[in-house]
């Protein structure tokens, strides 16, 4: 393998080999992804940039690696969405209310990666407690997508919630990143940068340490340049653990030893009702061509239905925001986090410390979550939202009976303007259409960079497995990876700015 002229522009499976060869060192390898970040400031894609750590955990790699004893990312840099706990490196969930909290323990997805070898590079941006599909929550202001249109300087969203992370994959800042998915958080923002996203099952990371969200619907996942290297950060991430009682004790399999198997006999379903009036024909156009590469290379074509989707996004905007209003109580202004001043008693207090430590995302949604929980309201809203649920479920079971994987668009459309759809929730909600029906059944899925739209913006497939069957997820993802040939980069306009 020759190396490349600047090491930012591995792969995590090409960083990794010529770490083990000792063709490059952590450090040299590390210091190339600082310069990197304090050259695209301008991104916004880091809230807290950890240099001195990453050097030294660099450092402590290199002295491993010369002992021959190297865990399966040793020396590897990553970056770390502010949602995940870091022992001693703050941590805010893109909050105010957080915005001087200083875990003293870390999330047992992150302590995986450290126990691996990896190195941490920072916490990046993200919408505030990840509520948000495009990154302008968060109270550290927007991330810049690195694309932009074609012939135009407008800056873009890089989606959400995991915005930060997708961004600093895409623009080199980082050989991986972690993300959280609760309706879409990592496959949307992933579709619109060009970059790999994985929702695993839910159950399959441990969610110890991971600011909480909606408690049934957030799982941890990674973020990265190709299907490869997704496959070799999901096995370091995930396992089961005692802290967490909904993650799940199944084994964790080898990943990248399976992703070159092919499609080969398997059957991949298409969904009719993930059909929608005013979508891009370019989206359609990209659905029915990676329905092409995948029957090209041996995959059988069926069509399913899954007739609850319509009700998946009203379902999903309660759920989640009961959970969040339930979650969000304890940030109260008392044991940690942002504390208001001047307040004459305790009730002032919680007031005064949640209206300034909260943003107006946040706010609407706790309102919401309130409301569809309160009494004359609960079995209404969220007692009928939880058995459309289960109905939503069903319908997937029923449809891995005709076929092993489900191909979808990612998301209705490609990044958009930062402040063009602000002012209208409902249409930012519909950002995650495609998205949130896996978080609702608990299911894999990935986004994988599939192709551009005229303007020169790139668009994702979505690939929905099984329970626990993130090794065919994987595969397929892989199968349409090689047939799209995604090579488009975005240019580095952000260095020049």
């Amino acid at each position: 393998m020759s190396l490349p002229t600047n090491p930012t522009s591995f792969t995590l499976a090409d960083a990794r080999e010529a770490v083990r060869k000792k063709e490059i060192s952590s450090r040299e390898l590390t210091q190339a992804f600082v310069s990197a970040i304090e050259g695209a400031r301008t991104l916004n894609a880091f809230v807290t940039e950890t240099p001195e750590k990453a050097l030294a955990m660099a450092d402590a790699s290199d002295a491993r690696i010369a002992k021959g004893s190297m865990g399966p990312l040793e020396g590897l840099p990553l970056a770390i969405k502010d949602l995940f706990c870091t022992k001693g490196v703050r941590t805010t969930a893109g909050s105010n209310i957080l915005s001087n909290f200083i875990p003293p323990y870390e999330s047992t997805v992150s302590q995986n990666l450290w126990d691996a070898g990896a190195v941490m590079l920072g916490k990046t941006n993200m919408d505030e407690f990840a509520m948000g599909s495009s990154n302008e929550t968060s109270y550290f202001k927007p991330v810049l997508n690195p694309w932009r249109a074609r012939n135009s300087n407008r800056n873009l969203v890089p989606g959400g919630s995991s915005g930060g992370s997708a961004a600093s994959v895409a623009a080199n800042l980082c050989l991986g990143a972690t993300g959280t998915d609760t309706g879409g958080s990592i496959r949307q923002p992933a579709a619109v940068t060009g970059t790999v996203g994985l929702k695993p099952t839910y159950g399959r990371c441990s969610r110890w340490g991971i600011v909480a969200f909606a408690s049934s619907l957030d799982q941890a996942g990674p973020m990265t340049r190709t299907v490869r290297d997704a496959a070799i950060l999901m096995k370091a991430m995930a396992s089961v653990d005692p802290q967490d009682s909904t993650s799940v004790d199944v084994p964790v399999p080898d990943y990248e030893a399976t992703l070159e198997q092919g499609v080969k006999g398997l059957r991949v379903g298409i969904p009719k009702e993930y059909r929608i009036d005013g979508a891009p024909p370019e989206i359609d156009a990209m659905w029915a061509k990676g329905a092409e590469w995948l029957k090209a290379q041996g995959a059988e074509i069926v069509d399913v239905s899954l007739p609850h989707t319509k009700y998946a996004l009203p379902a999903y905007y309660i759920v989640a925001p009961a959970e969040a209003s339930s979650n969000l109580a304890r940030y109260d202004g008392v044991r940690f986090g942002h504390r208001a001043k001047g307040a004459h008693d305790i009730t002032d207090l919680y007031e005064k410390s949640r209206a300034e430590g909260f943003g107006a995302e946040v706010r609407r949604r706790i309102l919401i979550g309130t409301y569809v929980l309160s009494a004359g309201y609960y079995d209404a809203f969220y007692s009928r939202a939880q058995k459309l649920r289960t109905l939503i479920a069903r319908d997937f079971t029923q449809a891995f009976e005709k076929c092993d994987v489900l191909l979808t668009p990612a998301t209705p459309g490609p990044a958009f303007a930062i402040g063009e759809k602000t002012s209208d929730p409902v249409s930012m909600y519909l950002n995650d259409v495609f998205t949130v029906t896996v978080n609702l059944a608990g299911l894999p899925g990935i986004s994988v960079p599939a192709g551009l739209t005229p303007e020169g913006l790139p668009l994702g497939l979505q690939i929905i497995g099984k329970a626990f069957d993130e090794a065919t997820v994987l595969r397929v993802g892989r199968s349409v990876e090689q047939a799209a040939q995604f090579a488009a980069k975005p240019e580095a306009w952000w260095r020049a700015a």
